[in-house]
């Protein structure tokens, strides 16, 4: 099952005035999930995997290959564009597939992305714990940081 917004995307800001400005980011729903079984098709596709588990979780099951590697509690300022922490790939039509362990916190902030115009983050649906039950994390994880540790 993919979520979806029933209504478009909206942010809103207050002016110095009384007016308030809202601007509509997207007219159509936006999923916001991926199912593990999606997860090469995305990376095929060319959704940009963010690994948000920490360094701990990574050395036990292994980094994501090809992933954007992120410390959970920097990731909202680094993938927001304009942000003073951005990163340079960060931009409103960037495309996110966040994970974490069990994919709750990817969740909560792929909903902020969004909310900050950013409308092509997903959150990977169970997170690495899913992809590793589904028996596709072993085959798109590597140990190599282990040689370097």
């Amino acid at each position: 099952m993919t979520l979806a917004i029933d209504v478009p995307v909206t942010t809103t800001s207050a002016t110095t005035s009384a007016a308030v400005v809202t601007t509509v980011v997207s007219d159509r729903p936006a999923p916001l999930s991926v199912q593990p079984t999606e997860y090469r098709a995305a990376q095929a596709a060319g959704v940009r995997v963010v690994d948000l588990r920490g360094d701990a979780g990574r050395r036990e099951h292994g980094a994501l290959l090809g992933a954007l590697a992120l410390d959970l509690d920097e990731a909202l300022e680094a993938l927001t564009p304009h942000a003073p922490g951005a990163l340079r790939a960060a931009a409103h039509d960037a495309r996110w597939l966040l994970v974490t362990e069990d994919g709750y916190d990817a969740e909560w902030l792929a909903w902020h992305l969004q909310a900050r115009g950013v409308a092509g983050t997903r959150f990977l649906v169970g997170g690495h714990r899913a992809l590793r039950s589904a028996g596709i994390g072993t085959a798109d994880t590597s140990d190599a940081h282990r040689y370097f540790a």
